[in-house]
């Protein structure tokens, strides 16, 4: 499977619910249907910390309202290994993230930076496919877990290649230190400044995700492709030419 199933779904032990609202962008712009996240980790070890974030980040995410999706990258070749890229899993995380509207990126640090595994995933994902777009316009949170103290590598990194697959990052972020203290025997993450910071981040992501919305078309049109395509401009709907149009006339 592709996907990862997420146990305990609505089980938020270390989440205060006399704090959180349940609706973070109610008013902000269309809640229906629900914000489509998906959601990457970086890490293939059976208890894997930046997985078991991401795990706790979607659970926040549909407490939030929004649907989730984790995919699986065990089965992920590397890139150019397959001729094509034609392989399924390959395809599974490009129709994942043509689904999406928001996405959430997190990685273990390792040797100072972003893992093999989590470059191999948005490695798989190009800028513009068959006229379709995976990355452009959507927004994108990043998270980091470390082995020791707390470091931002990784986070900067992703927020380079986010910026680079032409999404739009959210200010706020998260880098959990010494991961391993901050999960129980279960793989649940414990109450701590850690964990309310991935809450927040969170918020966020839903908030810019819903405001974004309706104007997610208009962010990505760019007069380079309107000129390679030779697709000329409207007059009638190019809503700039008309507000200067209205404006003379008032003059």
């Amino acid at each position: 499977m592709p996907y990862r199933d997420l146990s305990d779904p609505d089980y938020l032990p270390a989440l205060n619910r006399d704090h959180a609202f349940d609706r973070p962008a109610l008013g902000i712009g269309p809640l229906d249907p629900p914000p489509r996240i998906l959601l990457l980790y970086g890490s293939l070890r059976e208890r894997s910390y930046s997985r078991l974030c991401v795990e706790e980040a979607a659970r926040l995410l549909r407490f939030f309202g929004c649907e989730t999706r984790i995919f699986d990258p065990s089965a992920l070749p590397l890139p150019d290994q397959v001729t094509g890229d034609d392989h399924p899993a390959v395809h599974e995380l490009r129709e994942a993230s043509l689904w999406s509207e928001g996405q959430v990126w997190c990685s273990p640090e390792r040797h100072g930076q972003i893992t093999g595994v989590m470059k191999t995933q948005i490695d798989h994902l190009p800028l513009s496919m068959g006229g379709m777009r995976p990355t452009q316009g959507r927004t994108l949170a990043v998270m980091q877990v470390s082995a020791g103290s707390q470091s931002f590598n990784s986070v900067n990194t992703l927020r380079v290649l986010g910026r680079w697959m032409r999404m739009v990052t959210i200010p706020n972020q998260s880098s959990v230190a010494k991961a391993f203290e901050e999960f129980d025997e279960a793989g649940r993450m414990k109450p701590s400044s850690y964990y309310d910071r991935i809450v927040d981040v969170m918020e966020e992501l839903v908030r810019f995700t819903v405001l974004l919305r309706p104007h997610t078309a208009q962010l990505v049109d760019r007069y380079s492709e309107r000129k390679e395509a030779g697709r000329p401009i409207d007059p009638t709907k190019d809503l700039s030419s008309i507000a200067l149009r209205s404006s003379s006339a008032k003059n």
